[in-house]
């Protein structure tokens, strides 16, 4: 396995609408990582003037730029999604969240004999 410097994550968060209904999910791309896997994404529905309130987030491995190592891996959860629970609060009001880290490797997972 190799880490994913230079990959790119996914954000999809679940919605309800004003009135408690769900809704469609949003999901924005991140910045690619930098050489130690950190990202960094913005989820804001202020920014999209959309009365929604985001309910569960979830971070997945999208991409990796590398041809030797693309296949991502769901070690800490990159491909079913790792949950953004746990966060700290910035000096400007803004949520960070961590999750990972995340990996790739260069071979698909070969199919367990019987589906076991």
């Amino acid at each position: 396995m190799c880490d994913c410097a230079g990959a790119v994550t996914r954000i999809t968060c679940g919605c309800k609408d004003e009135h408690g209904y769900e809704a469609s999910s949003i999901s924005v791309l991140s910045h690619v990582t930098d050489n130690k896997g950190y990202f960094y994404a913005t989820v804001s529905l202020e920014e999209l003037e959309s009365k929604l309130k985001v309910t569960e987030c979830k971070a997945y491995l999208e991409s990796s730029p590398l041809e030797t190592c693309k296949v991502p891996t769901d070690v800490n959860y990159g491909i079913s999604g790792a949950h953004l629970s746990s966060y700290r609060i910035l000096e400007n009001k803004v949520k960070l969240y961590t999750v990972g880290p995340f990996f790739c490797t260069s071979q698909p997972a070969k199919p367990l004999p019987n589906g076991y």
